[in-house]
């Protein structure tokens, strides 16, 4: 076992992929003065790559200075970049007010503060910075004779407008959701909470795709145990690319196994916001329009940004439906089997007689006959995911329902099965988050296995486990069943009920320790 331990370990250090990467930055190192080695440098490492421009110009009097200007074709905004740096620089300064700043000695500075007139531009002195800024879309500007140089902000790449979100939609509320820009997302929230104690820090994870990661909160109102947990993980991560907050996802959950999500995602700056304002924290990631949010409570996946824009009795009522559905997805299969197979006496006679007559030329028990029609649905839904739009969904439902009743004329199901097949398949499809859905859906098949197994004992006993192991979760060291377990009666306010606005005058204790009051309560209403 030694051996074998040693073996991996060795295969895993021989197999790093950090060594190569990390001891070539090394040997780059700081810029050099003289400009010809700089480019030389900066096209080996590039591999003579089309897209990389790279101009040589002079300017000064008699063109005794020696200028490169680095871009990368596609990132950034030429037509900026010629009106503001170019012209700009290439300009006869000969018998104008620059002629009396220009001077060999201090050139660097009066290019920055007299030629150019942009404002976002940052001093580089390393090779390292010259690759993250060009790669980042920034103009690169290196001057012969000094070992630093300039990266100026032109950035301009080709975007997705703005749309309705596609995972998360509302009758009432915002129709905007996030695109897969960062600026534009973090822009989006501003819009929505304007303070200066909206705070954001900014990162870059990936050794390779260096995506930007910003996280974003309310000073004063985060939990700084939180902020604190959340810095911590994110500096843990260490890989070569991350492609989509996904990837963020995984790397800062929770390590406990499970299937249920400790981490919240959305592609609603509403939603966003709100979470906000309950002392969470959100986790931007450029190139994808899923924002995520920690920590994530059980209840908040049953919830929808709706709720709060319609009156509180239609928004509990609701809520109720939801985990209504929650339990037929999670337990109608189940429920079937061990009541027809166990426990017949539970039954009504005549539903009895029924159900008996629709099996009568069934050849599966009710486990197998539940499980051929549930793992059938379940390739359907994948297989209309991965179709094209316009057929997917057609495909999907016709698919079930001529796939149904074949089964019911052929003999190979009942028409009962095929009714709890189909009514847990709908109420699946009510839960708010398709996060959500999935663990639901794997645990169905836990529970039919129960079920055939030992009836509704064997229910029962998969019930008590399921709620022990919720009770047994946290994210981001906030208890998940939060504020059921532990039971916190302040929030039950906004918990399985939606009170109305008036009476929402407390942050969540969950998840706020401070600033907990977020209005004045009226003279109408009591204080909770």
């Amino acid at each position: 076992m030694n051996i074998m331990k040693k073996m991996f370990n060795s295969f895993l250090t021989e197999n790093s992929s950090t060594s190569s990467f990390s001891k070539y930055d090394e040997e780059l190192g700081s810029l050099h003065a003289d400009l010809k080695q700089n480019i030389q440098a900066i096209k080996e490492v590039f591999g003579g790559s089309n897209d990389v421009i790279i101009r040589n110009i002079e300017i000064g009097e008699n063109r005794r200075v020696e200028i490169a200007v680095l871009y990368v074709e596609g990132l950034v905004d030429t037509e900026s970049m010629h009106n503001f740096i170019m012209e700009a620089l290439m300009l006869d300064i000969k018998g104008t007010e620059l002629e009396a700043q220009f001077d060999l000695n201090d050139i660097l500075e009066t290019i920055k503060d007299s030629i150019l007139t942009v404002t976002d531009i940052t001093d580089i002195t390393d090779f390292n910075q010259v690759f993250d800024n060009i790669l980042s879309g920034s103009v690169i500007i290196l001057v012969n004779g000094f070992a630093q140089g300039f990266a100026v902000g032109l950035q301009e790449f080709e975007v997705r407008s703005i749309g309705e979100p596609t995972t998360e939609g509302s009758v009432r509320g915002p129709k905007e959701g996030f695109t897969e820009t960062l600026r534009t997302n973090t822009a989006m929230i501003r819009r929505k909470i304007k303070h200066p104690h909206l705070w954001i820090e900014s990162k870059k994870i990936g050794r390779m795709t260096k995506t930007a990661v910003a996280t974003m909160y309310i000073h004063g109102i985060v939990n700084e145990d939180v902020l604190k947990e959340l810095r911590a993980r994110l500096d843990k991560i260490d890989t070569d690319s991350i492609l989509e907050s996904g990837y963020i996802e995984e790397f800062i959950q929770d390590k406990t196994y499970t299937p249920f999500p400790t981490v919240h995602h959305t592609e609603r700056p509403d939603v966003v916001a709100a979470a906000l304002l309950e002392g969470k924290i959100a986790v931007v990631v450029d190139g994808t329009p899923f924002v995520l949010i920690v920590p994530a409570l059980f209840s908040q996946f049953y919830q929808t940004a709706e709720d709060y824009y319609q009156h509180a009795d239609f928004a509990t009522f609701t809520r109720f439906l939801r985990i209504l559905s929650l339990f037929i997805a999670l337990l109608a299969p189940s429920l079937y089997i061990a009541v027809t197979t166990y426990h017949q006496e539970m039954l009504p006679t005549a539903l009895l007689y029924s159900l008996a007559e629709q099996r009568e030329g069934v050849p599966f028990p009710a486990f197998i006959e539940a499980l051929l029609m549930e793992i059938t649905l379940e390739i359907l839904r994948e297989a209309g995911i991965r179709l094209p739009k316009s057929v997917g969904s057609a495909v999907s439902i016709v698919g079930a329902l001529v796939i149904g009743q074949a089964a019911v004329e052929a003999g190979l199901s009942s028409a009962a099965m095929v009714i709890v097949v189909s009514i847990t398949a709908i109420s699946s499809f009510a839960f708010p988050s398709f996060h959500m859905a999935i663990p639901i859906r794997m645990l169905r098949f836990v529970f039919i296995l129960l079920s055939a197994s030992l009836g509704l004992f064997g229910i029962t006993v998969g019930i008590i486990a399921l709620v022990l192991h919720l009770c047994r979760l946290q994210s981001f060291g906030v208890p998940y069943m939060s504020p059921f377990a532990p039971l916190l009666l302040s929030d039950q306010k906004d918990a399985l009920i939606r009170m109305p606005h008036s009476r929402l005058v407390s942050r969540p204790q969950a998840t706020v320790h401070k600033n907990q009051k977020r209005q004045q309560s009226s003279d109408s209403n009591q204080q909770d």
